[in-house]
Parts: structure tokens; C-alpha cells; sequence
């Protein structure tokens, strides 16, 4: 008899010991996502065919409960309240055998500047023949530039190894469904197209935001955090466009803002107006992608138009997913070929709220050269 006990717990030894530990993971909102209004609470015990082991979890926010949920799906609604505030989201399951499983989550707040302090203004500039190819090779002396029809001086230039600050914003709402196989291997093709050395954010977006990866992680971690994608709720496309040139900041070189989404927006707390007088407000370029709803309806496209245009990039519109890939290509295409231009404005400090037209020319006028650049900037006192 002792000999069939000892057989038995020997047996069962390295079957225990392959047995996965159990834990515990909040999967929305993500750490560091920006979060405001409804949002869905949701955790998964991983494995989850060990799940059955938890007979409850229980959500809290900044401190306070929630709610308290018996089984699986483990998930439930909360209001974030309005605007982008910091939380601190915390899940509690409870086993079967008395013990805890405990993750914390925290999300990040939002400030939105419309309006900035301009010492120096930066240009991205791309240069085209008459055919649409690329010109490359111009010297600061190829170009003039003016400010309100005042000629500046270029007191910046810069062609080659420009460093590349960009956040690509990915439209994870629930119409992105059928979408979303084809959506991720397009962006993964965009993001192994990008240069080593570009400093690259991944944002997903429905109407909440999320940080996905950041710009010192690694291309794989940022191909792992696109497989991970998943569609679901509203869109702010006006909040993740302001949060992501917020996040570019104001530093020298380029930086680009790449969005795409596939319909109007529906949960924002900023206004179409505010969007885009922060648009005006950055030197980063931004361009749309634009699929389904968004290439269809003419009022959808043309804010996408006007976004794009103004900040010198373009928007990209198609009902067919399948050419999502080449829209990507043109941009990387495009991002290779900028000139960066940076000359001091006209009234350095004056904090008029005005918008002030930029204009480049070709030094030389025989050589038709058709030219894309910033059509101006907004500056004034920084209000949030």
C-alpha cells in the first residue's frame, strides 16, 4: 500500500509541476491608455482554462469599487468621468483555495495645447518634378520662404539623416472588425519599411486611447503590440489626433503623425474647430488614411483634407482595404524625401493668436518644381 501511495504522488509530481501558474491580467484600459467617459473593465485569468479556479473579481477605480464579478467575462462598465485624467485601475480575483490574484493598471492624462510659443519655426518641405518624382539633392539655397508674404532668412537646412519622430495611430473601433487581419499585416509592412534609427509610438484608438508601444521599444515589441490588436467601442479620431502631436512635441527635426481611421468621429471631447487649430499650433506633418465611411461621405474627407493640408501632408482616401499597403508605401516614400527648413518669424514672442501664412518658393523659377510644405502656424499664449 505505501509502495502504490509513494508511486502515486511520484506520478503526480512532474504532472503538478507543468501545471501553469495562475494569474491575473487587465487588458482594458492598457497601461498608460487615455482614458475618458464609458469605458469597459476587463481582466483575464490566464490560462484561461483554469479560469474556473476564480470564483469572483472585483474592479476598482482610484480607490473605490466598482463592481464585484461571480464569472467569466470577467468585465464591466465605468465612468471615467469627463475629461483625460490619470486613474489607477486595480482587479482583484479571489480563488477557489482562499488566495489572490491582484494587477494594477494606470492611465495617463491629457492636456491639449492649442496654441504655442513660437522662437523658431521648423518647415518639412517635399519637392516634386512634373512627373511626381521626388526631387532630391537641393541645397538651403534652392529655397525661398516667406512669412506673410515678408521674406526669411533659412537659417536651418537639413536633407539627409534627419531623425524621424512618428506616431501612427491605429482606428481600433468596433466597425474595424472584418477589417482589422488585413489592417495589421498593412501596418506591419509600414512599420518594417521605417529607417533603425526612426523613433517610432504605436497608438490604437476607439474612444479611449492607447499606448501600444513606445518610442524606445524595439520594431519586434512594436510588431507584437499590432498582432494584439482587437476591435471595439466609439471613435475619437479629433482627441488622438491632438494627443499625438502633443506627444510630438516641439523639438528640432521631423515628426509626423500617421491616423488611420475608417469613419467620423464620435466620442472626442474637443471640437472638429479645436482640432485643427492645434493642427495649425504644430510643425509635426500629418497625414490620414481614410477607408469606408471615411472615403465616402464628402464632409468626412474633407476634414481629413483639411487636417492633412495644412499641416503640408496629405490624406489618403479608399473604400478597399486592400490598398492600404500602398498608401502606407507613398508615405514612407515621403517621409525619405523631406527637406527640414527652420527660419525666425517675423515678431519673435508676439502672442497675437493670429494665423500666419508660410510660403516656399524655388530660388531658381525655370525649374518647375511643384512644392508641399506647412501653409502657416498659429502662435500665442500656450492654454490647455
Amino acid at each position: 500500500m505505501c509502495r502504490r501511495l509513494a508511486f502515486a504522488i511520484a506520478l503526480a509530481a512532474p504532472l503538478a509541476a507543468q501545471t501553469p501558474e495562475l494569474s491575473l491580467r487587465i487588458v482594458s484600459p492598457g497601461e498608460d491608455a487615455y482614458v475618458s467617459g464609458p469605458v469597459m473593465l476587463r481582466a483575464l485569468i490566464d490560462p484561461l482554462t483554469r479560469g474556473d479556479l476564480v470564483t469572483q473579481v472585483n474592479f476598482f477605480a482610484d480607490g473605490r469599487l466598482v463592481c464585484q464579478i461571480p464569472q467569466g467575462p470577467f468585465e464591466c462598465a465605468w465612468d471615467a468621468g469627463p475629461g483625460i485624467k490619470e486613474h489607477h485601475v486595480r482587479a482583484v480575483g479571489l480563488r477557489k483555495d482562499g488566495g489572490r490574484l491582484v494587477d494594477n493598471v494606470h492611465t495617463k492624462g491629457a492636456e491639449f495645447a492649442e496654441h504655442v510659443e513660437v522662437d523658431v519655426v521648423q518647415v518639412t518641405v517635399v519637392v516634386t518634378d512634373r512627373d511626381g518624382r521626388f526631387v532630391n539633392g537641393l541645397g538651403g539655397d534652392a529655397f525661398r520662404l516667406f512669412e506673410d508674404n515678408a521674406p526669411r532668412p533659412i537659417t536651418y537646412f537639413a536633407a539627409e539623416n534627419i531623425p524621424l519622430d512618428l506616431i501612427v495611430a491605429i482606428d481600433v473601433s468596433s466597425s474595424m472588425s472584418e477589417a482589422m487581419p488585413k489592417v495589421k499585416e498593412a501596418v506591419k509592412r509600414f512599420l518594417a519599411a521605417l529607417r533603425p534609427d526612426d523613433r517610432v509610438t504605436l497608438l490604437a484608438f476607439n474612444h479611449n486611447i492607447f499606448t501600444l508601444a513606445r518610442r524606445e521599444h524595439n520594431a519586434s515589441a512594436r510588431m507584437r503590440a499590432v498582432d494584439r490588436l482587437a476591435a471595439w467601442g466609439g471613435t475619437a479620431l479629433y482627441d488622438v489626433i491632438a494627443k499625438g502631436l502633443d506627444m510630438l512635441g516641439h523639438e528640432q527635426g521631423r515628426r509626423a503623425l500617421v491616423v488611420f481611421t475608417d469613419g467620423e468621429d464620435q466620442s472626442s471631447h474637443i471640437s472638429e474647430a479645436q482640432v485643427l487649430r492645434r493642427v495649425e499650433a504644430s510643425d509635426a506633418t500629418v497625414f490620414v488614411i481614410g477607408q469606408g465611411r471615411g472615403a465616402r461621405i464628402p464632409s468626412l474627407k474633407e476634414i481629413q483634407n483639411r487636417l492633412a493640408q495644412v499641416s503640408g501632408g496629405r490624406a489618403f482616401q479608399s473604400d478597399k482595404i486592400e490598398q492600404l499597403t500602398s498608401a502606407f508605401g507613398d508615405i514612407v516614400e515621403e517621409l525619405s524625401h523631406q527637406y527640414l527648413l527652420g527660419y525666425p518669424p517675423v515678431a519673435i514672442g508676439k502672442q497675437d493668436n493670429a494665423w500666419r501664412e508660410i510660403r516656399v518658393e524655388m530660388s531658381d523659377p525655370v525649374k518647375r518644381h511643384r512644392i508641399r510644405a506647412r501653409q502657416g502656424y498659429r502662435a500665442g499664449p500656450v492654454t490647455r
